[in-house]
């Protein structure tokens, strides 16, 4: 019995599903400092310093892989949606996962 889950299209989809979660994540503690500009500009200030960390320019770079994989697959499923087209979709899939790491990739060689 094959399973569905060694498809590459359901890899794909489980790909979407976690980096969304991976953001959802992310966005709170975006808000708070964002919300530390307005209230706390020390304790902003010290958090830009920290964001100097070569290991955290690397999580940025896992954030903005996470942010291009959930909008390359986005747009493939909406693509699946509203498109006419049958088979090419692990082409697709993997055309998605190429941006999202050409994009990120290109952040990381900025922040460096």
């Amino acid at each position: 019995m094959k399973s569905y889950r060694n498809h590459p299209l359901w890899l794909a989809f489980m790909l979407h599903r976690l980096s969304g979660l991976g953001l959802a994540l992310f966005l709170p503690v975006h808000f708070h400092v964002l919300g530390l500009a307005l209230t706390n500009t020390e304790k902003l200030d010290g958090f830009l310093h920290w964001t100097e960390i070569p290991i955290v320019k690397f999580a940025e770079f896992g954030l903005v892989f996470l942010l291009a994989v959930h909008m390359f697959g986005g747009l493939r499923l909406l693509a699946l949606e509203f498109l006419p087209w049958p088979g090419p979709q692990k082409t697709l899939a993997a055309a998605a996962l190429a941006g999202a790491f050409m994009v990120s990739g290109a952040f990381l060689l900025n922040a460096i």
